[in-house]
Protein backbone atom coordinates (compact mmCIF):
# COMPACT_ATOMS: atom_id res chain seq x y z
CA UNK A 1 0.00 0.00 0.00
CA UNK A 2 2.68 2.21 0.86
CA UNK A 3 4.56 1.63 -2.24
CA UNK A 4 1.07 1.95 -4.37
CA UNK A 5 0.62 5.55 -2.46
CA UNK A 6 3.84 6.30 -3.03
CA UNK A 7 3.60 6.26 -7.20
CA UNK A 8 0.70 7.43 -7.25
CA UNK A 9 1.86 10.85 -5.53
CA UNK A 10 5.65 10.63 -7.26
CA UNK A 11 3.57 10.23 -10.46
CA UNK A 12 1.34 13.51 -10.02
CA UNK A 13 4.33 15.80 -9.33
CA UNK A 14 6.16 14.37 -12.26
CA UNK A 15 3.34 14.89 -15.04
CA UNK A 16 2.00 18.05 -14.03
CA UNK A 17 2.42 21.14 -15.69
CA UNK A 18 3.12 24.23 -13.61
CA UNK A 19 3.09 26.79 -16.43
CA UNK A 20 4.99 30.05 -15.71
CA UNK A 21 2.99 32.69 -12.85
CA UNK A 22 2.34 29.22 -11.17
CA UNK A 23 3.51 27.39 -8.67
CA UNK A 24 2.04 23.73 -7.10
CA UNK A 25 2.44 22.52 -3.44
CA UNK A 26 1.49 18.86 -1.82
CA UNK A 27 1.76 18.59 1.59
CA UNK A 28 3.65 15.53 3.18
CA UNK A 29 1.80 16.35 6.60
CA UNK A 30 3.50 18.34 9.68
CA UNK A 31 5.78 21.18 8.26
CA UNK A 32 6.84 19.33 5.12
CA UNK A 33 6.10 20.31 1.52
CA UNK A 34 6.61 19.88 -2.06
CA UNK A 35 7.27 22.98 -3.88
CA UNK A 36 7.40 22.50 -7.98
CA UNK A 37 7.23 25.28 -10.91
CA UNK A 38 7.87 24.45 -14.59
CA UNK A 39 10.68 22.41 -14.08
CA UNK A 40 12.05 22.53 -10.63
CA UNK A 41 11.17 20.64 -7.78
CA UNK A 42 12.18 20.95 -4.30
CA UNK A 43 11.19 19.21 -1.02
CA UNK A 44 10.50 21.65 2.58
CA UNK A 45 11.32 19.96 6.06
CA UNK A 46 9.86 16.54 4.31
CA UNK A 47 9.18 14.10 7.54
CA UNK A 48 8.84 10.48 5.72
CA UNK A 49 9.96 7.86 8.67
CA UNK A 50 8.59 6.64 12.02
CA UNK A 51 11.59 8.18 13.62
CA UNK A 52 9.62 10.31 16.52
CA UNK A 53 7.51 6.82 17.51
CA UNK A 54 10.78 4.83 17.60
CA UNK A 55 12.70 7.17 20.33
CA UNK A 56 9.64 6.83 22.07
CA UNK A 57 7.64 9.85 21.09
CA UNK A 58 3.67 9.79 19.69
CA UNK A 59 2.90 7.86 16.85
CA UNK A 60 1.33 9.21 13.58
CA UNK A 61 -1.60 10.60 13.30
CA UNK A 62 -1.89 9.57 9.60
CA UNK A 63 0.87 6.84 7.76
CA UNK A 64 4.03 8.23 5.52
CA UNK A 65 2.39 9.89 2.74
CA UNK A 66 5.50 9.03 0.28
CA UNK A 67 7.98 6.77 0.76
CA UNK A 68 11.50 8.56 0.58
CA UNK A 69 13.42 5.97 -1.05
CA UNK A 70 11.38 6.77 -4.28
CA UNK A 71 11.56 10.54 -4.51
CA UNK A 72 14.21 10.34 -7.51
CA UNK A 73 13.01 13.99 -8.78
CA UNK A 74 14.36 16.20 -6.08
CA UNK A 75 16.30 19.14 -7.22
CA UNK A 76 16.53 21.34 -3.38
CA UNK A 77 15.89 19.25 0.05
CA UNK A 78 15.19 22.41 2.88
CA UNK A 79 15.20 21.77 6.64
CA UNK A 80 14.61 24.53 8.57
CA UNK A 81 15.95 23.40 11.65
CA UNK A 82 17.24 20.10 13.30
CA UNK A 83 14.19 18.89 15.29
CA UNK A 84 13.43 15.22 14.51
CA UNK A 85 10.32 15.95 12.72
CA UNK A 86 12.42 19.01 10.24
CA UNK A 87 15.10 17.29 9.95
CA UNK A 88 15.32 13.55 9.89
CA UNK A 89 17.89 11.78 9.34
CA UNK A 90 15.67 8.46 8.18
CA UNK A 91 14.51 10.36 5.70
CA UNK A 92 17.07 12.60 4.31
CA UNK A 93 19.54 9.13 3.89
CA UNK A 94 17.45 7.67 1.46
CA UNK A 95 15.91 10.97 -0.32
CA UNK A 96 19.20 12.19 -1.28
CA UNK A 97 20.44 8.95 -2.60
CA UNK A 98 17.76 8.37 -4.58
CA UNK A 99 17.83 12.30 -5.52
CA UNK A 100 22.20 12.28 -6.05
CA UNK A 101 21.82 15.83 -7.83
CA UNK A 102 20.28 17.17 -4.80
CA UNK A 103 21.13 19.59 -2.67
CA UNK A 104 20.22 20.17 0.88
CA UNK A 105 19.83 23.54 2.86
CA UNK A 106 19.99 23.08 6.55
CA UNK A 107 21.53 25.24 9.29
CA UNK A 108 24.70 24.35 10.68
CA UNK A 109 23.09 21.52 13.91
CA UNK A 110 21.08 19.93 10.65
CA UNK A 111 24.23 20.16 8.77
CA UNK A 112 25.53 17.60 11.25
CA UNK A 113 23.03 15.20 11.31
CA UNK A 114 23.13 15.25 7.38
CA UNK A 115 26.82 14.43 7.35
CA UNK A 116 26.22 11.41 10.07
CA UNK A 117 23.71 10.60 8.07
CA UNK A 118 26.04 10.15 5.09
CA UNK A 119 25.40 12.82 3.18
CA UNK A 120 28.73 14.14 1.56
CA UNK A 121 29.40 17.87 2.80
CA UNK A 122 29.55 19.02 -0.94
CA UNK A 123 25.74 18.37 -1.11
CA UNK A 124 25.17 20.74 2.00
CA UNK A 125 24.00 24.42 1.86
CA UNK A 126 24.32 26.40 5.32
CA UNK A 127 23.18 29.71 4.55
CA UNK A 128 23.64 33.06 6.48
CA UNK A 129 20.20 34.90 7.20
CA UNK A 130 19.00 37.10 4.48
CA UNK A 131 21.48 36.60 1.86
CA UNK A 132 19.38 35.79 -1.81
CA UNK A 133 21.14 32.11 -2.93
CA UNK A 134 20.22 30.82 -6.59
CA UNK A 135 20.09 27.35 -7.19
CA UNK A 136 18.17 24.85 -9.38
CA UNK A 137 16.03 26.87 -10.43
CA UNK A 138 14.79 28.72 -7.83
CA UNK A 139 16.27 31.43 -5.53
CA UNK A 140 15.80 31.12 -1.61
CA UNK A 141 16.61 33.74 1.07
CA UNK A 142 16.72 32.25 4.57
CA UNK A 143 14.96 34.39 7.61
CA UNK A 144 15.20 34.03 11.36
CA UNK A 145 12.85 32.20 13.22
CA UNK A 146 12.64 32.04 17.26
CA UNK A 147 11.58 28.51 18.46
CA UNK A 148 11.62 29.87 21.39
CA UNK A 149 15.03 31.82 21.71
CA UNK A 150 16.44 33.75 18.39
CA UNK A 151 20.03 31.90 18.02
CA UNK A 152 22.22 33.57 15.34
CA UNK A 153 26.28 33.06 15.56
CA UNK A 154 28.61 35.97 14.51
CA UNK A 155 28.69 35.21 10.89
CA UNK A 156 24.85 35.11 10.59
CA UNK A 157 23.95 31.09 10.86
CA UNK A 158 20.76 31.06 12.89
CA UNK A 159 19.71 28.05 14.79
CA UNK A 160 16.20 28.01 13.76
CA UNK A 161 14.97 29.59 10.14
CA UNK A 162 12.34 30.45 7.45
CA UNK A 163 12.64 30.61 3.69
CA UNK A 164 11.20 32.74 1.44
CA UNK A 165 11.17 30.79 -1.76
CA UNK A 166 10.92 32.76 -5.08
CA UNK A 167 10.41 29.66 -7.80
CA UNK A 168 8.70 30.24 -11.43
CA UNK A 169 7.55 34.11 -10.22
CA UNK A 170 5.78 32.84 -6.83
CA UNK A 171 7.30 33.82 -3.96
CA UNK A 172 6.27 31.08 -1.17
CA UNK A 173 7.44 31.97 2.92
CA UNK A 174 8.13 28.81 4.95
CA UNK A 175 8.45 30.09 8.35
CA UNK A 176 9.88 27.21 10.28
CA UNK A 177 8.68 26.74 13.80
CA UNK A 178 8.64 29.92 15.15
CA UNK A 179 6.87 32.40 17.15
CA UNK A 180 6.56 36.25 16.44
CA UNK A 181 9.61 38.45 17.34
CA UNK A 182 10.86 41.86 16.26
CA UNK A 183 13.65 40.59 13.65
CA UNK A 184 11.20 38.25 12.29
CA UNK A 185 9.21 41.04 11.15
CA UNK A 186 11.84 43.37 10.01
CA UNK A 187 13.49 40.43 7.78
CA UNK A 188 9.93 40.15 5.96
CA UNK A 189 8.98 43.87 5.71
CA UNK A 190 8.59 45.10 2.29
CA UNK A 191 8.79 41.64 0.74
CA UNK A 192 5.89 40.85 -2.03
CA UNK A 193 4.65 37.64 -0.77
CA UNK A 194 2.29 35.27 -2.65
CA UNK A 195 1.84 31.96 -0.71
CA UNK A 196 2.42 32.23 3.31
CA UNK A 197 3.03 28.60 5.12
CA UNK A 198 2.68 29.14 8.88
CA UNK A 199 1.89 26.76 11.42
CA UNK A 200 -0.83 27.18 13.56
CA UNK A 201 -0.42 24.89 16.64
CA UNK A 202 -0.55 27.07 19.15
CA UNK A 203 2.02 26.72 22.38
CA UNK A 204 0.37 26.72 26.39
CA UNK A 205 1.49 25.70 29.98
CA UNK A 206 0.98 22.28 29.97
CA UNK A 207 2.44 21.23 26.56
CA UNK A 208 5.47 23.48 27.83
CA UNK A 209 5.86 21.29 30.71
CA UNK A 210 6.08 18.06 28.70
CA UNK A 211 8.65 19.38 26.89
CA UNK A 212 6.50 20.66 24.08
CA UNK A 213 7.99 23.59 22.37
CA UNK A 214 5.13 25.37 20.45
CA UNK A 215 4.13 27.88 17.51
CA UNK A 216 2.26 30.59 16.35
CA UNK A 217 -1.55 30.49 17.57
CA UNK A 218 -3.76 30.45 15.00
CA UNK A 219 -4.96 34.15 15.22
CA UNK A 220 -1.07 34.96 15.20
CA UNK A 221 -0.80 33.15 11.87
CA UNK A 222 -3.44 35.03 10.63
CA UNK A 223 -1.87 38.67 12.17
CA UNK A 224 1.54 37.84 10.77
CA UNK A 225 -0.09 36.80 7.03
CA UNK A 226 -1.90 40.49 7.52
CA UNK A 227 1.39 42.21 8.04
CA UNK A 228 3.39 40.65 5.08
CA UNK A 229 0.71 40.97 3.01
CA UNK A 230 0.01 37.19 2.05
CA UNK A 231 -2.20 36.57 -0.63
CA UNK A 232 -2.71 32.90 0.58
CA UNK A 233 -2.43 31.63 3.90
CA UNK A 234 -1.81 27.49 4.10
CA UNK A 235 -1.76 26.54 7.87
CA UNK A 236 0.95 23.67 8.60
CA UNK A 237 2.04 21.81 11.51
CA UNK A 238 -0.98 20.31 13.29
CA UNK A 239 -2.08 17.33 11.96
CA UNK A 240 0.83 15.01 13.09
CA UNK A 241 0.63 14.14 16.68
CA UNK A 242 -2.67 13.89 18.85
CA UNK A 243 -0.47 15.69 22.02
CA UNK A 244 0.54 18.77 19.56
CA UNK A 245 -2.50 19.94 17.94
CA UNK A 246 -5.40 22.41 18.46
CA UNK A 247 -8.82 22.01 16.58
CA UNK A 248 -8.37 23.17 12.90
CA UNK A 249 -11.56 25.09 13.02
CA UNK A 250 -9.82 27.95 15.04
CA UNK A 251 -7.87 28.67 11.55
CA UNK A 252 -11.22 29.62 9.82
CA UNK A 253 -12.70 31.37 13.35
CA UNK A 254 -9.72 33.39 13.22
CA UNK A 255 -10.14 34.74 9.92
CA UNK A 256 -13.27 35.48 9.46
CA UNK A 257 -12.65 37.77 13.08
CA UNK A 258 -9.60 39.31 11.72
CA UNK A 259 -8.94 39.04 7.91
CA UNK A 260 -12.73 37.43 6.46
CA UNK A 261 -11.31 38.44 2.93
CA UNK A 262 -8.18 36.46 2.72
CA UNK A 263 -7.40 32.99 1.29
CA UNK A 264 -7.26 30.55 3.51
CA UNK A 265 -6.16 26.57 3.54
CA UNK A 266 -5.31 23.38 5.46
CA UNK A 267 -4.14 20.67 3.28
CA UNK A 268 -4.32 16.74 3.84
CA UNK A 269 -1.07 14.78 3.68
CA UNK A 270 -0.65 14.15 -0.16
CA UNK A 271 -3.35 16.77 -1.38
CA UNK A 272 -2.22 19.38 -4.35
CA UNK A 273 -2.93 23.21 -3.85
CA UNK A 274 -2.07 24.93 -7.16
CA UNK A 275 -1.51 28.82 -6.73
CA UNK A 276 -2.37 30.32 -9.96
CA UNK A 277 -2.29 34.38 -8.56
Amino acid sequence: MTSLRSATLIAQIDHLTVPQGQLALWSLGQAGFVLKGGDTIAYIDPYLSNSVEDIGGPPRRFPIPVDPALITHAQVVFATHEHLDHTDAATLAPLMAASPSALLVASLQGRQIALDAGIPAGRIITPKLGERVEVAGLAFTATPAAHYEYEVDAAGHSRWMGFIIECNDVTVYHSGDTIIFPELLAALAGRSIDIALLPINGRDFFREREGIIGNLWPGEAVELAKAIGAQVLIGMHNDLFASNRVSPGMIFDEIDRRAPFMRCHLLQPGELYLYAG
